[in-house]
């Protein structure tokens, strides 16, 4: 394998287990981003956006396909545990690494308590004798428990979780597809009339369609973890090769795909921004019980994202202790059967999560809501350092390690630059926004405070 020395030396570790198959892999790409935001969450895009929400998914999953590209070339020519944090600090030095290695964590860790209570609620309202924390206390020990185990198991939860959520999504994409043909009982063809109709395919102009981004933007966030978790293969370049290729494009189609469904089959008007679209297009069709169908399915996707931020969560930090930006107790792993697994990183990892619960169940309006804030933005940070990472990185590969390209970003470096555009467009335009203001400058205020921190560690190694 192919390799970009680092910019110094790390700390030395035991190595993680190489328990992830590549049927796992492809399946933690294509399920990891369909969550809750997409069940739920798209009836906020087409509140703003109506029909030309299709439109709003395409620019967003381009600028997340563009990325995962970026992703997925660095990942391929160089796995590594830390993935984009470790890839930051190769190209722009130790300040990156560990901004960008916190950060992502930190947001990880937060928005795994969103997930687990929006869970807890779910199953509280099924099993009302049990409380609600009660639920996210279960939750947690669960998935603690199977991530402190083999990896495969964690790889085998992602798995089976990912694959009802894309028989789900293909289910609902056929009887849509179906009715929008007539051809379901009792059903006439509904043609282009709800594309068209109800003030046209842009009913609040491209303004609109601008808001549908600013919306729906954040529903691609978890196609990280696939790079992460490649590294935890036996053929990490190929395998995260694959799964990047077999992802992106599916992931689009399932987005925009049923998205294009829900506004035909319905008039755009019809749908209420935090009632899942889905439901409404089920019930609409017929479908006995749709609405406990699509309860399943969201209660599934939170589960899923809660299983893969934890997982995520503590490979980023163990990443970070190996190159000496956190702790060094937390290299410790596992040994005998069920070894590899860095289990005081998986601890440290869900102490904080049950940190953030604990918050959010306490002070949902207050505290909590300033953290979730702190980290709203954090993912176009993210991003952007991805891709700032991928500009320098490519053109040192190229001289280097050519062999080690094997999966190439397309059209570099425009599309790199057209991707960085789009990024800061979608910030500037974030702080226009009364809604979405404070997220990014919360987000702002923490990415200020990581970069002060990194700064100070880099002068104290100086001196």
């Amino acid at each position: 394998m192919h390799d970009v020395p680092p910019t110094h030396s790390p700390v030395r570790s035991e190595p993680l287990a190489h328990g992830l198959k590549q049927r796992h892999l492809t399946m933690l790409g294509l399920g990891g981003v369909i969550g809750a935001g997409l069940f739920v969450g798209s009836g906020a895009g087409i509140a703003v956006a109506g029909p030309a929400v299709v439109v709003s998914y395409l620019i967003a999953g381009g600028l997340a396909m563009l990325v995962m590209r970026m992703l997925g070339e660095m990942s391929a020519a160089m796995p590594a545990s830390g993935s984009f944090s470790v890839h930051a600090e190769r190209a722009l030095g130790r300040w990156a690494g560990f901004s960008v290695g916190w950060l992502y964590w930190f947001m990880l860790v937060v928005v795994l308590a969103v997930e687990a209570t929006a869970a807890a609620q779910i199953a509280h309202a099924w099993v009302p004798a049990v409380d609600q924390w009660l639920w996210v206390l279960l939750f947690m020990v669960v998935f603690t428990v199977a991530n402190l185990t083999a990896v495969k198991n964690f790889g085998e939860f992602e798995f089976w979780f990912a694959a009802l959520k894309v028989a789900a999504i293909v289910a609902f994409l056929v009887l849509g597809l179906l009715a929008v043909l007539g051809v379901l009982p009792d059903t006439d063809p509904v043609g282009l009339i709800n594309l068209t109709g109800q003030g046209g395919f842009l009913p609040n102009g491209w303004d609109g369609v601008v808001s549908g981004v600013l919306t729906v933007v954040f529903a691609f966030g978890g196609l990280e973890v696939v790079t992460i978790a490649a590294a935890e293969t036996d053929d990490p370049a190929r395998a995260v090769g694959r799964a990047v290729r077999s992802a992106v494009v599916r992931i689009l189609f399932f987005y925009v795909g049923s998205m294009l469904v829900i506004v035909a089959v319905l008039p755009w008007t019809a749908q209420q921004a935090g009632l899942s679209p889905y439901v409404k297009v089920l019930d609409s069709l017929g479908v006995p019980s749709a609405g406990q169908i699509m309860n399943i399915v969201v209660f599934v996707a939170l589960l899923s994202a809660l299983n893969a931020n934890l997982y995520g969560s503590s490979r980023m930090i163990f990443s970070l202790a190996e190159r000496g930006e956190a702790p060094r107790g937390l290299l410790k792993v596992s040994g005998g059967r069920g070894g590899g697994v860095p289990r005081r990183a998986v601890l440290a990892s869900v102490a904080f999560g049950f940190v953030s619960v604990l918050l959010n169940l306490l002070w949902p309006d207050t505290v909590f809501l300033y953290m979730l804030n702190s980290v709203g933005a954090v993912l176009l940070f993210v991003w952007g350092l991805i891709a700032a990472s991928q500009l320098r990185l490519r053109r040192r590969l190229e001289r280097e390690a050519p062999g080690a390209l094997a999966l190439r970003m397309w059209c570099f470096p425009y599309l790199t630059w057209l991707t960085l555009a789009g990024l800061l467009a979608v910030l500037l335009l974030m702080l226009t926004d009364d809604a979405a203001r404070p997220q990014v400058l919360w987000s702002a205020g923490a990415t200020a405070l990581v970069l002060l921190v990194a700064g100070v560690r880099e002068l104290r190694t100086k001196v």
